[in-house]
């Protein structure tokens, strides 16, 4: 993803560290750039865990996404 595209990111989709990368990937396959982020918490006694992950597109194709999106959810709810 180009750097000027970085600074337009919208969220379409948090989850667990592999559902996020599965969204990024069905993005990827629909010809939709995606990043992901991290949010990780540090922990005394355990180490760093990943609670979520985002995939954020550019805005330009956040309505393109939305649809992969709700499509992948849709299969994960048995709709």
């Amino acid at each position: 993803m180009k750097e000027e595209d970085k600074s337009k990111l919208i969220e379409v989709f948090t989850g667990s560290p592999w559902e996020a990368e599965l969204v990024k990937s069905l993005l990827g396959n629909s010809d939709i750039e995606a990043v992901t982020k991290d949010g990780m918490v540090v922990n005394v006694v355990l180490p760093a865990t990943a609670v979520d992950v985002s995939v954020l597109v550019n805005e330009k194709d956040y309505e393109a996404a939305m649809e992969v999106v709700r499509e992948y959810e849709k299969r994960e709810n048995g709709d």
